[in-house]
């Protein structure tokens, strides 16, 4: 007997093959219809699918720009009352120095306690080592008694937010002639 096809035989002793390599090959071809089936199947998913992420990346881009215009428009809407009173103490009589005083150091308390609140803290840099990594030397003094490379003098304020600089300081540091 032959894997593929199976001998019987008859009445008159004839040997007659078997139709089964016929049927082997249908059912191949069977088996092959389905798996084209199955493939096409998985394509369309895959399609469907890319279809929904690039809808998902487009969804979430819009929420991005909508927090972050909606975060803006909050830090700006904090700032508008410290606005306000920038205005008001311009508005003062300018014989009353000590109220307008009194007004401008009330307002810069409010600048600080906005930035403060918004993660900005300031940088404190003088009487300590020039670091370039967060200060930006605009200066050298060479009549200090510092010892070189020492922050003299905060010609402008430097600020982080959370762990990240925002802005480096700008600083007069000290260098002894010669």
């Amino acid at each position: 007997m032959f894997e593929d096809q199976s001998v019987m035989s008859t009445e008159a002793g004839e040997a007659k093959v078997d139709e089964a390599p016929a049927t082997n090959a249908n059912e191949l071809q069977e088996q092959l219809a389905a798996a084209n089936a199955r493939a096409d199947e998985n394509y369309n998913k895959f399609l469907l699918a890319m279809a929904d992420f690039e809808n998902y990346k487009k969804r979430m881009q819009r929420d991005i720009e909508s927090i972050v215009t909606a975060r803006r428009r909050n830090l700006l809407e904090r700032f508008l009352p410290v606005l306000d009173n920038l205005e008001r103490a311009l508005q003062f009589d300018s014989n009353g120095g000590e109220k307008l005083r009194g007004g401008i150091e009330q307002t810069l308390r409010g600048f600080e306690a906005v930035l403060a609140g918004e993660g900005v803290k300031a940088i404190d840099v003088k009487g300590k080592p020039f670091d370039p990594r967060i200060a930006e030397a605009i200066g050298t003094d060479t009549t200090s008694n510092a010892d070189d490379d020492t922050v003299v003098e905060v010609a402008e304020k430097g600020y982080t937010i959370g762990d990240e600089l925002l802005r480096p300081a700008k600083v007069i540091v000290a260098k002894k002639s010669g």
